[in-house]
């Protein structure tokens, strides 16, 4: 509390820095982008409008690039076999708080929903403790723009909300002659989802408020979530614009905020102390705390400052002073507005305004690409460090395949910085996170994809000491997931194997060259052995790409492990007229009699043989050794007509995994490992229009404006950045220094690339038809189905123009997409 008295001289002088600096950024640019954004799309689910069933599950809140507070609204959501409100939100639910911290896009168990406010006009019938008693119909459709978002309950209370990087504030505007209500709830939090076993839970927490009640901080301790993190803190501080006629501050029962059954135990009791505890600091079943703020009947407004940290209450009040130095929303809206438009949206600009719903779909992309990780630098609660601090990766399964490739594209500073704070996690906690959320790696999904992300950075350029990358420690990070088995945190979804970190299913990897299909009886073999087997594979070959230069003399070694995926593949496994396919082994190598490459087994899920995908389509997950895949599957004409299986309607044979919503073929637009497919044809002589006729009619069918724009979780944007991608006409070989090339949307675009150069894409033909007849590469002619990314940002920076028309032309007569991991160890199972 005393540090938001001593700020106040703070806050007036960074008033006038902070609206000088405003001006001048806003000066800066040509062009307001975040007109084209939509906060909203992915909010709904396809085929279920008004819900968030088989949505996006994006958070449609106030917030930064990267920022570690995400300021929304907390709704309920009563089916929860449907519905995973991972980002707080739904668009049918009742509201029951706005609350700070938010993740957006994930599936799997909820995490957050923390640092809560709730305004009331009415205490009637309420119960502090019981969420459901005070929940509030919206009477108006929410409102959402960059930076703002707003809320209008049945209770006559509209609360508008804008957010800086830690901070945030909320403006409540309430009937006059209505009382006003604000309740702070330390124990609220989001509720739990289908996946109970790993639901968050309230664990303690503290709250204390000034002698006038104007101002309040405290903590809350919280544990669960997708990553199953251990006890926790979350401080907090805030102040109000009016004081309060009347404080109390409350205690009641250990019990779940959600449990209507919470009105069966001892009612909460209240205090007019000004402090207020759950208990001993480090319990974990403490009584919940809160506070309830009455202000006088007078009032029509009342606004509130918020601020939230990892290390302390006093830097959460810090926070308020240093980046909320006015009460007003309208700079502070402003302010996100520039920082969005300069940091994110004008790294792609375009003169072509023809499309507007391509314009909106463009730039909201972009937008939700940016709200993941959060940028915790300087608010490492674990260890004193230098280096920038990330969290929220949730998930690098889902983003190593293309999102983090375009940050090295686009914002190499920031994709560095991202590799740095994965680098110090493995240096004070063993390993590096493949997820990792509330400061604690979890949950693991296939394989070590951190090993992806630094790979990539390191070949594209990264490795330039303006970086300041440490490159020795980044591949003994690497080699740490390659080599050392994490212990087994017999998680619920597959005890098999440690997913907490690391590669679970190492000991298999290590032994035998493969990952074995769990058998119970003999005890050996892991879940999802299909897909761990590939991903292993690319982890390994990433290794194998940095070792060239930092460790040759381990090269081989990983290179030659890369072509694991070689020990399962079943050159006589037959499949819709096709052969040849992946297959769970079981340890002793034989297969089992009844297994078919269109089933995964229950879910495509933590204990299936693949996760979130089918084997038909793990098949193609081999981007670095094509050549070999190609020769397997029979040659260019049968890899065609196979590639052209996956897309044809109703040979989808069961579950393909969480997220698909949308779809009867093998091919799922709504998960990651389904990505890359649509490409391939660019590795088969004249087949590029292939890759643009499908891409084209996966855009057009799975993805739009609206608010069920997105075919399933974004998954941190993860989703968004394959349909950018494919709207910019380029696509990224991931631990490749490659680009597929395909056809732009837009007939001009001008990127931002490598800091400070510039990539012109240039169109004409457009309103012809999509088809590629000839393209230009940095003023020469081409025939090559790819590009490097070298030729994207060489000199000043590079140029593609692209002549498209309505004929399906086999322009790409030159030499194929490398693959640079080609190897054949000549098993013919």
């Amino acid at each position: 509390m005393t540090n938001l008295a001593a700020a106040s001289f703070l806050c007036i002088l960074s008033f006038h820095l902070f609206a000088s600096s405003s001006l001048v950024g806003a000066a800066s640019l040509s062009e307001d982008l975040t007109e084209y954004v939509n906060p909203f799309i992915g909010t709904e689910g396809q085929g279920n409008p008004g819900s968030a069933a088989g949505g996006g599950n994006v958070f449609p809140g106030a917030a930064l690039p990267f920022g570690v507070v995400k300021f929304g609204i907390d709704t309920t959501a009563f089916d929860w076999t449907n519905v995973d409100a991972n980002a707080g939100y739904t668009p049918d639910g009742l509201v029951t708080g706005l609350s700070m911290l938010h993740e957006s896009g994930t599936g799997g168990a909820p995490t957050y929903g923390f640092v809560h406010q709730m305004p009331l006009t009415s205490l009637e019938n309420v119960n502090v403790l019981d969420n459901f008693t005070y929940m509030q119909e919206r009477v108006e459709p929410d409102v959402a723009t960059v930076g703002y978002c707003k809320t209008v309950l049945a209770n006559g209370v509209t609360a508008e909300l804008t957010a800086t990087a830690h901070a945030g504030i909320v403006q409540y505007s309430v009937t006059s002659g209505q009382e006003l209500h604000i309740l702070v709830d330390v124990s609220h939090m989001l509720p739990s989802s289908g996946e109970a076993q790993h639901s968050q839970f309230y664990s303690n927490g503290f709250l204390e408020r000034s002698p006038d009640g104007s101002q309040y901080s405290g903590y809350g301790v919280y544990r669960g979530g997708f990553s199953d993190r251990p006890n926790a803190p979350v401080y907090f501080c805030a102040e109000f614009d009016t004081a309060p006629v009347k404080v109390q501050l409350f205690s009641g029962q250990y019990t779940d905020p959600y449990w209507p059954n919470s009105t069966y135990f001892r009612p909460p009791t209240f205090t007019n102390a000004t402090s207020i505890s759950g208990g001993q600091k480090y319990y974990g079943y403490a009584k919940r705390v809160g506070g309830l703020f009455t202000f006088p009947s007078i009032t029509s407004s009342l606004k509130s400052r918020l601020g939230v940290s990892f290390i302390s209450s006093d830097t959460a009040c810090q926070y308020i002073s240093t980046e909320l130095p006015t009460w007003n929303l309208e700079p502070i809206i402003a302010a996100a507005k520039t920082e969005w438009n300069s940091e994110v949206l004008s790294k792609v600009i375009t003169t072509d305004k023809s499309n507007a719903t391509l314009l909106e779909m463009l730039y909201s992309g972009l937008y939700k690409m940016h709200l993941m990780p959060s940028n915790r630098t300087g608010e490492n609660p674990n260890w004193d460090t230098d280096e920038p601090t990330y969290d929220d990766f949730y998930t690098l399964w889902d983003t190593f395949r293309c999102l983090n490739s375009y940050l090295v594209l686009t914002a190499p500073r920031r994709a560095a910085d991202i590799v740095r704070g994965l680098i110090d996690v493995w240096r004070n906690e063993i390993f590096m996170p493949d997820a990792r959320s509330g400061n604690y790696n979890g949950r693991v999904q296939g394989g070590s994809n951190a090993d992806n992300v630094l790979a990539d950075a390191y070949i594209k350029g990264l490795s330039a000491p303006e970086f300041n990358i440490n490159w020795e420690d980044g591949y003994a990070a690497m080699k740490t997931n390659a080599e050392l088995v994490p212990y087994n945190t017999f998680d619920a979804g597959d005890p098999t194997g440690s997913v907490k970190e690391g590669r679970g299913a190492l000991p298999d990897w290590l032994s035998l060259g493969f990952v074995s299909l769990y058998d119970s009886m003999a005890g050996t073999g892991f879940g999802r052995s299909i897909s761990r087997t590939v991903e292993y594979g690319l982890n390994d070959f990433a290794l194998s790409q940095v070792a060239k230069d930092l460790a040759p003399q381990d090269y081989a070694k990983y290179f030659n492990r890369s072509a694991g995926w070689q020990h399962i593949w079943q050159h006589n496994l037959t499949s819709l007229n096709l052969t040849g396919f992946l297959a769970p082994l079981y340890a002793n190598g034989t297969r089992d009699p009844t297994y078919s490459p269109l089933n995964c087994g229950v879910w495509c899920s933590w204990s299936d043989v693949t996760y979130e995908g089918l084997p038909w389509e793990y098949s193609w997950t081999i981007p670095y050794d094509m050549a070999t895949l190609i020769s397997f599957m029979g040659g260019p004409n049968t890899t065609e007509a196979r590639l052209d299986a996956m897309f044809i309607p109703g040979l989808q044979d069961g579950s393909v995994g969480a997220g698909n919503g949308v779809g009867t073929a093998i091919f799922n637009p709504g998960n990651e490992p389904s990505f890359g497919t649509p490409f391939l044809y660019n590795y088969l002589q004249g087949k590029q229009w292939k890759s643009v006729m499908r891409g084209r009619d996966i855009v057009k069918e799975y993805y739009s404006n609206g608010r069920d724009g997105v075919p399933g979780n974004s998954d941190a944007g993860a989703l968004e950045s394959w349909m950018v991608w494919n709207l910019i006409g380029i696509y990224p070989v991931v631990t490749q220094p490659v680009y597929l090339l395909l056809s732009p949307w837009f007939s001009d675009l001008t990127l931002s690339v490598a800091g400070n150069k510039t990539l012109k894409i240039t169109t004409e033909g457009l309103d012809v038809g999509p088809y590629v007849q000839s393209i230009t590469v940095n003023g020469q002619s081409w025939n090559k189905s790819w590009v490097t990314h070298e030729d994207l940002i060489s000199g000043d920076g590079g140029s593609i123009h692209f002549v498209l028309g309505s004929a399906q032309t086999e322009w790409d007569v030159g030499d194929l997409p490398p693959s640079p991991g080609h190897l054949d160890l000549g098993i013919r199972n």
